[in-house]
């Protein structure tokens, strides 16, 4: 488990995390997401003691980080796979972490197969690697000592499409057997097909967070009618928010809400449900705009 409480730095007159607040559990899968600058990196270095709180505190499996004897054992951690050594081999890479931690070199073979390395890609040098390549090595250096919890920033960097596949699969089973992933993302489609609770932040604060299902449902319903004008009118009519779409309708209502008041109007609904992924994605990016550093064109 990961437990993060009123956790905040400040860089002299600017606060980078700003009173930081979740738990991470064992057996589930939490998305950490915000846009680029919203703060994830550095509450992740926080939790993992590379950099100073200046209040509040990050426990992982009930300790701090720098008091866990043999940290790699309990917790595996990838924040920058850029930052290897380029001049060595992902196999020398892998076998000084086993080294480190007290492994045999056995291990080393089997992170190899596990991340997708090959004989010949493994004897070649870190400097070599493309984007994706270092990404499968951080991947396997963090999972080298069997660690209890994962905490991985931006890991789908750098992957193919079939990269990516398999880095769920291989996440997803990871927390099936009872451990804790802690995955940061600033596109919320990477994690949404893997994560059981999404925490998002903008501009250093929390701005929402729970299950992926409680999010889902505060997404709002998208709807479509044999008239979704009069739908629009009857449902603006009862101070209901609307949004028309290019299929219909969308608005921050439950379902059975927009069901009765469609019967009460003698509407036909063609199509009824909730908004599912593309209304939490919507929801992600009117909740962190302000933090975003896209600018919309």
């Amino acid at each position: 488990m990961i437990t993060v409480e009123a956790l905040t730095k400040s860089y002299g007159g600017t606060v980078a995390v700003d009173n930081v607040t979740f738990k991470a559990e064992p057996g589930r899968v939490t998305g950490f997401l915000g846009p680029n600058g919203a703060g994830k990196s550095t509450c992740m270095r926080m939790m993992t003691g590379l950099t100073p709180p200046t209040s509040g505190h990050a426990t992982i499996l009930g300790k701090k980080y720098d008091e866990l004897t043999n940290p790699g054992r309990h917790v595996g951690v990838l924040l920058d796979a850029s930052a290897q050594h380029a001049g060595r081999t992902g196999r020398e890479v892998l076998t000084l972490g086993a080294k480190t931690m007290g492994l045999g070199t056995d291990r080393v073979d089997e992170i190899l197969d596990v991340v997708g390395l090959t004989p010949p890609e493994a004897k070649r040098r870190v400097g070599d690697y493309s984007l994706g390549m270092r990404q499968r090595l951080g991947i396997g250096h963090a999972l080298l000592g069997d660690p209890e919890v994962l905490i991985l920033d931006e890991p789908a960097n750098g992957l193919d499409p079939a990269g990516i596949r398999w880095m769920r699969g291989l996440l997803r089973s990871y927390a099936e057997r009872g451990g804790t992933v802690l995955l940061s993302s600033h596109l919320l489609h990477e994690v949404e097909q893997i994560a059981d609770d999404l925490v998002m932040i903008g501009r250093g604060r929390i701005v929402r967070q729970g299950t992926k299902q409680e999010l889902l449902r505060g997404a709002g319903t998208n709807a479509h009618s044999t008239d979704d004008a009069a739908l629009a009118s009857a449902l603006q009519a009862a101070n209901i928010p609307v949004q028309r779409t290019q299929t219909g309708i969308h608005t921050p209502a439950e379902p059975i809400e927009v069901g009765k008041i469609a019967a009460a109007n003698g509407i036909v609904l063609v199509q009824l449900g909730q908004a599912g992924g593309a209304g939490l994605e919507e929801m992600f990016l009117n909740l962190t705009a302000a933090d975003s550093r896209e600018v919309a064109r």
